[in-house]
């Protein structure tokens, strides 16, 4: 199993726009070989920023990889639009291993 995991720091006052943004994907994610779940995670307020995670797992990171190269991660993404100054900054992208799971 492969985690994919982005980290993004939004404008508090704006988060309900990123979180509407999520929603409104078009994500293509359940048609592709080898995904398994995604999570959007929102974490901790402070001094105006909300901390989001997304999480994806996937059978393997080669199954992430192929995902990351395809015509449907194009399709997904194309159209995904942040309006400006909703996120401070672009987000940091934390890929993971499975080493042990219970």
């Amino acid at each position: 199993m492969y985690i994919a995991m982005n980290r993004f720091k939004a404008n508090t006052p704006r988060a309900a726009e990123f979180e509407q943004v999520w929603r409104e994907r078009n994500s293509q994610l359940a048609q592709v070989p080898g995904f398994v779940s995604f999570k959007l995670l929102r974490g901790s307020d402070q001094e105006g920023v909300t901390l989001y995670v997304s999480h994806s797992t996937w059978a393997s990171e080669q199954a992430f990889v192929d995902w990351t190269e395809s015509e449907a991660f194009r399709a997904a993404h194309g159209g995904a639009r942040t309006p400006q100054d909703v996120l401070l900054g672009p987000p940091q992208f934390e890929g993971f291993e499975v080493v042990l799971e219970s």
